[in-house]
């Protein structure tokens, strides 16, 4: 089933960032970054928790994991803020492309499925998606200059 297998594609990115943004919170010393974190860390969660209330709805399995690409990027980010001394700017840099990519899913699932249960679904959390990624986008540019 196609909008089950997007869902699930999802509910996985967004664990992603949510687990990502839950580690990071603990590898920078910026009280200000871990509170931004963990309000992201918070918004990922509440995606989870509406798109797999769905996919239990229709009884479809529902992710408990995320992305092999979501661990590879938590991994790159470990190791580059090691070799580094800020690497408040190394975790703002990764979990910003953590956030271009779940915004990039859901408009990508918001034009290809065809459930319009599913697509208003995705609609309603979209606007809280895009202002993660700009948010996200906007502290980047700030901590880069």
């Amino acid at each position: 089933m196609q909008k089950a297998d997007t869902v699930k594609e999802l509910v996985q990115i967004a664990r992603d960032g949510a687990m990502f943004y839950e580690e990071s919170i603990g590898k920078v010393e910026d009280p200000r970054l871990k509170s931004i974190f963990a309000d992201m860390a918070k918004h990922k969660r509440e995606v989870i928790q509406s798109l797999s209330s769905t996919l239990r709805v229709n009884d479809e399995e529902v992710p408990n994991d995320g992305t092999i690409v979501g661990k590879f990027r938590q991994g790159y980010a470990d190791l580059r803020a090691a070799m580094t001394k800020d690497d408040a700017k190394v975790y703002v840099s990764q979990l910003e492309e953590s956030e271009d990519r779940l915004l990039h899913h859901f408009e990508s699932a918001i034009e290809g499925v065809d459930d319009p249960s599913v697509r208003s679904l995705l609609q309603t959390h979209m606007p809280q998606v895009r202002a993660c990624h700009d948010q996200m986008r906007a502290l980047k540019q700030a901590i880069q200059h």
